[in-house]
């Protein structure tokens, strides 16, 4: 049985696994480039799928297990209610800029910085806006701290060694330890550490042709929660890090500060690679000095 890779193939690969049928999921942003035409039905789908996986040139997808995948889907609900809670707070301190108001002294994304906010301006209708927006805030805090306290049980019974792994790294928190142990599951499935590396988008695609380089293409193949996660990583890695902020400058005199952010990125899904595959906690002092 092969599907393409949309939202409803859960209960499919369930179904198929109970039964004992094979059963292949197809990238779906590499079957559009494949498999596009003139006409679009299901009928000339399914053909065209049939022959793609006769051929063995159906472009798998990996069929993520039953047992983790809702707590997978749970984190990135997480995630993106976290990014609406920060338009939030970026609406307010816009706000600020925008009625040329005092800069706040402290982080109101903190609660307890957060008194007096909208009493900081005088039209009603802008003061109910405010209200409006830190009401929200005060409801996701809520929210957010039960599902993440949920996530880090559920993670501990899924695999606790390689959720404390992960959190060894300088720069992984909580929050990205459990991005990364979810969208890898099992590091297994990644024969090399190229291949990882490419799974969380994080080297470039080279365009070839009669010998000469034609730029890079290949962006949006892989996972776009690592490249978010390790992104995230390189940039936390550098905070009251020492070790760390020298081998950054090092890679800035080298690359310039853009680029050697994206090297320190993949440098630490190497370092994670081989952390896990070998079984062993993260060593800074080795990282800095074997990169």
């Amino acid at each position: 049985m092969a599907v393409e890779c949309i939202f409803t193939w859960y209960w499919l690969a369930d179904l198929c696994a109970r039964e004992g049928i094979p059963f292949v999921l197809g990238h779906a942003l590499y079957m559009k480039a494949i498999h596009g035409g003139k006409a679009k039905n299901d009928r000339i789908d399914a053909h065209k799928i049939a022959i793609l996986l006769r051929g063995g040139l159906l472009p798998m997808a990996y069929v993520y297990p039953a047992a983790m995948r809702a707590t997978r889907d749970l984190l990135r609900r997480r995630c993106h209610l976290m990014r609406k809670r920060a338009e939030l707070l970026a609406h307010i301190q816009n706000t600020t800029s925008q009625y040329n108001l005092p800069a706040f002294g402290k982080k109101i994304a903190y609660k307890a910085n957060r008194a007096g906010v909208a009493e900081r301006f005088t039209d009603p209708s802008v003061r109910a806006s405010m209200e409006m927006d830190l009401a929200l805030i005060d409801h996701y805090d809520t929210l957010l701290t039960a599902v993440e306290l949920s996530i880090v049980r559920t993670a501990k019974q899924h695999d606790a060694t390689a959720f404390h792994r992960l959190r060894s790294v300088p720069g992984i928190g909580k929050i990205l330890a459990l991005v990364i142990l979810y969208e890898i599951h099992d590091i297994a499935r990644f024969p090399r550490v190229q291949d990882f590396a490419s799974y969380c988008r994080l080297v470039k695609c080279a365009k070839e042709s009669a010998g000469k380089r034609l730029g890079s293409s290949g962006k949006k193949i892989g996972n776009a929660h690592l490249k978010w996660a390790f992104s995230e990583a390189a940039v936390l890695f550098l905070r009251q890090n020492l070790p760390g902020q020298k081998y950054f400058a090092r890679l800035t005199r080298k690359h310039g500060k853009g680029k050697a952010l994206t090297v320190l990125a993949h440098k630490l899904a190497r370092a994670v690679y081989y952390m896990l595959t070998r079984e062993r906690a993260f060593d800074l002092e080795r990282f800095v000095t074997a990169a």
